[in-house]
């Protein structure tokens, strides 16, 4: 398949596996991802030449040095000797004693080739930790020493594996270049990596001090700079691209500090297309994994030399040695530092295990599998190459269900998983955050929850434009009202159990069913008494026959959201067709259409407000936003139903624009009260001022935009 079709077909995978996730929630996207890209290998026969050192530099650099820009300083510094033990001395006890323990229970490796795959599957993959650590509520030791130490355990893990194939392939090792060649690679990968950032930063500083800060040059130029020294470390200096990219992400991150006062706005853009950027490289790096199955598992599985079962059988067996050494060095790690500091916290093979468990295995393990060579030095094939293709794979699959599997059920609280390739939404970066601020350390409620404050600021801004609705601005107001009412419900439902909603759903049904017996009822009378036509009529009756299918089909066979509104679209458009089609005058009927919703919304106003007044019936049990909702509803339609429109559109959006303004303005205000009264955290406070400043940059672009045509 050429490279640009490609390059299409799995962004667009991406986007479907962030799709699919949405509704199998149990299941990492991580793992969805491998899933499409293993069936688009076998279905369409895609296929992708896998070269390590353009992998490395298109997908793991950047991510690397994203990661570095990312992960916190003082953790950093604080784990500086957990994470440097396990990136290098666990390591090299995992190469060394995991391939020994490799060739011993499974003795058709050679030993040569057990080191060499043990050193490639010890580095734990800094994408594939995140997919997992981001999704369980791991203690938070546990999870800085696991990203931190999967910043740099790829250099010590692929030099490991670089002199262990060495061997295999030539028979001969020479312990002490190979220790030479790892000081060189790593200490000559850091200091060229911290000496390019600080030429970088100082080029930019110079270049905004001479006026030359624009915005999009400055993104593109952070944007490039991982590329730019994971190149320069690997081709000019021979070293350790992967730790020069993580120390200037690193560096990058402590003198950054100063930017965020000097140009906010590229700071937010920034932040914004380095998103953009991961996702897409996170998700493809998973696809292009699930499509190298096939051609890593394909040998052993067709070929004869070994059962199958026997390799799925080898693949526990690895996958059960690389578990077992972690957890043991995790634990003996917690009981030295409990021996030496007394007021630490006791040893816990629990927490072992989450470590164990957290280290997964994923690109650059696959990555480098692919460079064993067919044939040794004297010409014969290398041996068992097909079966540590198959065991590499595997142990990546295995240790990615294996952590979404069990750490949910070690961990204290577990959450939808989330991976960098996720969509970076809102409603995803803030779910752990509503959790720490709801919960104290005794688990009392203390503060308001992002999507409750959401839900406030948007019922003040409802206030705020009834407070400034008049007769000549009613179309403009209920149209915001309306939108905003749908807002409050869809955070409503997202922030409520499946027990909570269940009553609340059905109380907002039966309101619905009131309202619609009203306006069949009005259509009806309408009809006797020939104030419209039969034709006309029946059409309405139809709609609304529609309408309370749907309720009641939402209600009782909830399907996918997606499927219910192409359906929607389906009908009104074969209802605007049957219109043009209709015989007469389609002009008339149009009118006499909106002249029954009209006087049908009337109804099942009066209907809801009879409803409510029965002595049987209890006002208080119904949700009020439920009926608020339904009666701007039906307000709105009323306003739309009006022939006599004389209002231009020009003056509809500059009532619009000064009714969102306004409320935009109460939002702010609810804001600052919460923050005042101590409600809510300066964290939340900054993320909701946030987004009601982007919403009022939209509609000031959007001004813009109108002038200029």
């Amino acid at each position: 398949m050429p490279i640009i079709e490609l390059v299409i077909l799995l962004a667009c995978l991406v986007l479907l596996s962030n799709v699919l996730s949405h509704y199998l929630v149990a299941i990492p996207v991580s793992l969805i991802q491998v899933g499409l890209g293993l069936g688009v290998a076998l279905l369409l026969n895609v296929q992708v030449k896998l070269q390590t050192d353009w992998f490395m530099l298109v997908f793991i650099a950047p991510m690397l040095y994203n990661d570095g820009r990312e992960f916190p300083k003082q953790e950093l510094w604080e784990l500086r000797g957990a994470i440097f033990a396990n990136a290098i001395v666990l390591v090299f006890i995992t190469t060394i004693l995991g391939g020994f323990l490799i060739h011993v229970l499974i003795p058709t490796i050679p030993l040569a080739v057990g080191i060499a795959l043990a050193a490639i599957l010890s580095p734990t993959d800094p994408i594939a930790v995140q997919s997992i650590s981001e999704g369980v509520k791991l203690p938070k030791e546990i999870l800085h020493l696991v990203s931190g130490e999967s910043l740099i355990n790829d250099a010590s893990g692929l030099i490991g594996f670089k002199y262990a194939l060495a061997a295999a392939v030539t028979g001969t090792f020479v312990l002490s270049k190979a220790i030479g060649d790892f000081f060189y690679i790593s200490l000559v990968g850091l200091a060229v990596g911290l000496a390019l950032i600080t030429v970088i930063q100082l080029i930019r500083d110079i270049l905004r001090r001479e006026g030359i800060n624009d915005i999009v040059f400055n993104v593109v130029l952070q944007i490039t700079t991982p590329f730019a020294i994971y190149f320069i470390a690997e081709e000019w200096f021979h070293a350790s691209g992967v730790v020069a990219v993580v120390a200037a992400g690193v560096l990058a991150h402590i003198q950054n500090s100063h930017e965020s006062e000097d140009a906010p706005e590229l700071r937010l853009v920034t932040e914004r297309v380095w998103n953009v950027v991961v996702y897409l490289l996170n998700g493809i790096v998973f696809l292009i994994l699930g499509i190298e199955l096939p051609v890593a598992t394909q040998a052993t599985i067709k070929g004869a030399h070994t059962n199958t079962f026997h390799a799925v059988f080898d693949v526990l067996i690895v996958w059960g040695i690389l578990l077992l050494i972690r957890v043991a060095w995790t634990y003996a790690y917690m009981l030295f530092n409990w021996l030496r500091h007394h007021k630490k916290v006791k040893p816990s093979l629990r927490i072992a295990a989450l470590s164990g468990l957290s280290g997964v295995r994923g690109a650059i393990t696959m990555a480098g599998v692919f460079t064993i060579p067919t044939v040794i030095a004297t010409g014969e094939a290398f041996p068992e190459r097909s079966l540590v293709l198959f065991i590499a794979a595997g142990v990546i699959i295995l240790s990615l269900v294996a952590a979404a599997a069990i750490l949910p059920l070690m961990a204290s609280k577990s959450l939808p998983f989330v991976t960098r390739g996720s969509s970076p939404d809102e409603d995803d970066t803030v779910l752990a955050e509503d959790l720490d601020e709801a919960e104290d350390a005794d688990g009392g409620l203390q503060q308001l929850t992002y999507k409750q404050v959401r839900i406030y600021i948007l019922q003040l801004a409802v206030q705020n434009i009834e407070e400034h609705r008049r007769p000549e601005n009613q179309r403009a107001a209920y149209d915001l009202i309306l939108d905003q009412q749908f807002q409050i419900r869809r955070l409503e439902v997202a922030s409520q159990t499946a027990d909570e909603l269940a009553p609340m759903l059905t109380d907002e049904l039966q309101l619905r069913l009131v309202a619609l017996n009203g306006e069949r009822a009005a259509v009806r009378e309408l009809i006797t008494s020939k104030k419209t036509t039969k034709l006309a009529g029946q059409v309405y009756l139809r709609r609304i026959d529609r309408r309370e299918q749907r309720f009641l089909q939402a209600t009782h066979k909830p399907g996918l959201p997606t499927l219910r509104s192409l359906q929607l679209l389906f009908n009104r458009a074969m209802q605007g067709i049957r219109l043009w089609l209709a015989p007469g005058d389609s002009d008339a009927l149009r009118s006499e259409l909106l002249n029954i919703q009209r006087e049908a919304s009337k109804a099942a106003i009066k209907a809801l407000s009879q409803y409510l007044k029965q002595a049987n019936v209890d006002e208080q049990q119904f949700d009020r936003q439920a009926l608020y909702h339904l009666i701007v509803h039906y307000r709105n339609r009323i306003e739309n139903a009006k022939n006599d429109h004389t209002l231009s559109r020009d003056d509809y959006e500059r009532q619009l624009h000064s009714l969102r303004i306004k409320s935009l303005g109460a939002e702010r205000a609810g804001v600052q009260h919460l923050l005042e009264s101590g409600q809510i955290s300066l964290r939340t406070a900054a993320k909701l001022r946030q987004f009601i400043n982007y919403s009022e940059n939209l509609l000031m672009l959007n001004d813009i935009e109108a002038d200029d045509e």
